[in-house]
């Protein structure tokens, strides 16, 4: 286990201690997510928090409101959450509001998306690193 998703666990359960909770960890490769949120989800996990999972490929907006927000939405129990991995469109603006907080986890020189809570450099998976990086910090090139 890394320190950086236990210290993201701990940052989001201090944030955010009871209730129904979602979790966006996005990124610009799905697959990448995928092996992101299981590692927060461990994290969250190992502090007895009742942690679901959930992974788009497309994060379309109509099947994860209808077919993963939904169903955690109408399920019984008050105090869970859940983290859904999936690309970028996580956090595209119609769906960031989805969640109480979100992970963007980067590899290499892309980007980071300034939207996330926090931003997870996972080039080595094994040692991930967590970036604290905002419109300022970046190259004015940015968007261009």
């Amino acid at each position: 286990m890394s320190d950086v998703w236990d210290g993201i666990a701990d940052e989001f359960l201090h944030l955010y201690p009871r209730g129904r909770r979602l979790v966006a960890v996005a990124g610009a490769d799905a697959e990448r997510s995928r092996v992101a949120a299981d590692a927060l989800c461990a994290a969250i996990g190992a502090r007895d928090q009742d942690v679901r999972r959930a992974h788009t490929s497309d994060g379309a907006d109509g099947p994860l409101r209808s077919d993963v927000i939904a169903p955690f939405r109408e399920a019984s129990g008050n105090d869970r959450i859940l983290v859904t991995s999936g690309p970028s469109a996580l956090l595209g603006q119609r769906a960031r509001g989805l969640w109480n907080f979100s992970v963007w986890q980067l590899a290499g020189e892309e980007a980071p998306h300034t939207v996330a809570n926090a931003i997870v450099d996972v080039t080595d998976p094994d040692h991930p690193v967590r970036r604290f990086a905002d419109y300022c910090a970046l190259p004015s090139s940015y968007g261009a």
